[in-house]
This record gives C-alpha cells, structure tokens and sequence, in this order.
C-alpha cells in the first residue's frame, strides 16, 4: 500500500530517514563512495522539505519511500529508497508507477550515482534517456535521466 507520508511530523520523518539511511549506506558501497552526501542528511530537511514523501507499507513497515518535487512544468524525483530488508520484492517498480499514474507532467526528471546499476536499469525500464552525466565535488560519477511525456 503506497500512501502520503505527512513529513513534517518528527516521528514519521524518523521513519523516513531510517529507509533512507539504510538504502543510502547500500548505494555508497555500490559507488565506492566514502563521502556520500545522501548519508549527511539532517532530520530537519525532512521535516522541514518542501517535497512530497509517499511511502509503501508492507505488512505495517515503511519499505520504501519516493520523494517528489511537482510543478507546472515537471516532476523531480528527488530519491527513492528502498529499505534493503525489501530489496527485489517490486517496491520500486511499484513506487515508481504510482508517481506516473498521479503526477500529471510532460517531463519526469531523475538522477543517480552511475555506478547504482539497480536504479539505472529501473530507470530505463520506465523509458527514461540518458541527457547528462557529471562528476561531484565528492567523486561520484552522477547520471540524470530524463522522460518525456508526449500529448
């Protein structure tokens, strides 16, 4: 069950970053990166953030989470994390058809470390195209995707 994860309550941003905690420290491995920003992250930004977080809920446990910047000309992606104890069980996939199947944009944007071949090919399962690579401050060979919806 995907539902709306009213971040600006301290405990439920608690639970959002412990998903996003558990999935980052997988993903910094996956990029052999000792310094990743994502795991910096402060309790107050999710508090405090401005995004949507929509969370999927398994058996009453925060599985996943996608956070989402909408506006009038696209949908940003911010993260999607999934919590390693639910790896290969769809939640992404999942996550990621809720957002399409809610957000009413033309453009979807969406960027990851190049070496996270997990959410790269999730990524280009739904169609999205390569338009920029970039390395961080930190070393990280980043990649952004794009998907364009025609009317």
């Amino acid at each position: 069950m995907i539902e709306r994860l009213e971040n600006n309550d301290i405990e439920v941003s608690k639970r959002i970053r412990t998903v996003f905690q558990s999935s980052y420290k997988v993903e910094a491995k996956l990029l052999n990166a000792t310094d990743f920003p994502p795991l910096k992250r402060p309790l107050k930004s999710y508090v405090n953030s401005n995004t949507e977080f929509f969370g999927y809920l398994k058996d009453g446990e925060l599985a996943g989470v996608i956070e989402i910047y909408h506006n009038n000309s696209f949908t940003d992606i911010n993260s999607l994390v999934v919590s390693p104890t639910f790896f290969r069980q769809g939640i992404a996939r999942k996550l990621m058809e809720f957002v399409f199947n809610t957000f009413d944009s033309n453009l979807f944007v969406v960027e990851t470390g190049l070496e996270n071949g997990p959410a790269t090919e999730l990524y280009k399962k739904f169609d999205f195209k390569e338009v920029k690579q970039w390395n961080t401050e930190q070393g990280i060979r980043k990649i952004k995707f794009e998907r364009r919806i025609n009317n």
